[in-house]
């Protein structure tokens, strides 16, 4: 039995679908305006399109920002984003389960689209719970009546167990929608069973998340090489005992990093050269690049970028890979002094003939930069759902759509 139903497991036709989305984007502190489409055009040229051309009934569940938040506003703008992409006009209720949402959703024709008020202006929605204790829940207690089908295409907000995340799955026939679906089919091809050799590039800010998704992938045999960059190669050279110099250190305790370092050492003893990390650093010198090897190190420079060396060895590993996945760029890739190691390494995984996963704000940014994006093999728009799931966690609104397969109830 597939693990979850999707939407070619149904008859869409006059079908009402609940379907919730992931709308959160970036809005501009200013004037509360929507800066990037990114995520509504994901859904809208997928699943949302593919519902409308089948003549279901469509109802949107989506949020953005969380009350109290500057990011927190009315679905009302994404709407007419949506509008816009699809080019056919989309319905909007500034109402969640109310009076208004429920006659909005009873008035639906075949190939119609409805967006729902945000759904984090009602309180109760950040509360994680187990399905069967959100099917309890006001919200779910008034649409699922309404509802035939329910399709949870928010791969993004996955690893919350909010109520619109798991709650219908108890109550209603439920499905992957495109988006979760391709989601959850390109990370199992990098993490389930990958192609060896395996590579994982550990780049960026988030040296917590790259020590427990290298000893993850490491300790279960999914990952051959972990490569380090950015700021999580400078904190794995401090673990090998590399003295990076009196700044370097001191940035690395101001983002509370050091205390990861014990870690570090562990999976180092454990796995040895399994786990690579700079040979050469690039230092900022008023303002211009300076190269040195790590046994010159410490200085009194900044460290932003790996050197030369260190790129080329790393893209001499991965041009030998069958699977690569890389969250976080190898230095201050902004900035054209420091962002040799960063287009060296992404040239090398856009070149390779491997499987490649790319995830994370800055890594997407930087293969855009670079005119890249179409040489990698998958992109992921989703943030700590994906750190989460490379970390080899299950995500409860996956595990929800899974467990309403088996439901015998529906």
């Amino acid at each position: 039995m597939a693990k979850y139903k999707t939407l070619d497991d149904f008859n869409l036709k006059n079908k009402v679908v609940l379907v919730r989305v992931d709308f959160n984007s970036e809005i501009d502190q200013a004037n509360k305006k929507v800066t990037s489409d990114v995520r509504i055009k994901a859904h809208a040229e997928s699943t949302l399109k593919e519902l409308a051309e089948k003549g279901a009934k469509t109802v949107v569940l989506a949020h953005q920002g969380r009350k109290g938040d500057p990011d927190y506003t009315p679905l009302k703008e994404h709407t007419e984003i949506l509008g816009r992409i699809l080019k056919c006009p989309v319905k909007y209720v500034d109402d969640v389960f109310g009076e208004k949402a429920k006659t909005a959703i009873k008035d639906l024709k075949g190939g119609e689209i409805l967006v729902l008020e945000n759904v984090r202006s009602w309180d109760k929605e950040t509360k994680s719970m187990s399905p069967e204790d959100a099917s309890k829940t006001d919200l779910v207690q008034n649409l699922a009546p309404l509802a035939d089908i329910f399709v949870n295409d928010a791969f993004a907000a996955a690893h919350r167990g909010h109520v619109s995340m798991v709650g219908f799955t108890a109550v209603l026939p439920s499905a992957a929608g495109r988006i979760m679906e391709r989601e959850l089919r390109s990370l199992s091809k990098a993490l389930e069973k990958p192609e060896k050799p395996c590579v994982y590039v550990m780049g960026g800010a988030k040296a917590d998340d790259s020590l427990e998704i290298s000893k993850y992938v490491l300790s279960n045999g999914i990952a051959d090489y972990v490569l380090t960059g950015g700021v999580t190669g400078q904190l794995f050279l401090a673990a090998k005992g590399v003295d990076l110099g009196k700044g370097n250190m001191a940035y690395l305790e101001k983002k509370e990093l050091t205390g990861l370092i014990p870690g570090i050492q562990e999976l180092i003893k454990e796995f040895g050269d399994k786990v690579r990390t700079p040979v050469d650093v690039a230092m900022d010198v008023n303002g211009k690049r300076k190269e040195i090897p790590t046994t010159k190190l410490p200085t009194e420079n900044s460290v932003l970028d790996i050197g030369k060396e260190t790129a080329y060895n790393y893209a001499e590993l991965i041009g030998k890979a069958k699977s690569i996945v890389v969250s976080g760029p190898m230095g201050v890739y902004e900035n054209k002094e420091f962002n040799y190691g960063t287009k060296t390494v992404f040239q090398a995984i856009a070149d390779s003939k491997a499987f490649s996963l790319a995830g994370g704000g800055n890594t997407i940014a930087a293969f855009q930069e670079y005119g890249l994006t179409k040489k990698v093999g998958y992109i992921s728009t989703a943030g700590g759902a994906l750190i989460e799931f490379l970390m080899g966690k299950k995500l409860p609104g996956v595990v929800a759509l899974e467990n309403a397969v088996q439901n015998k109830k529906i």
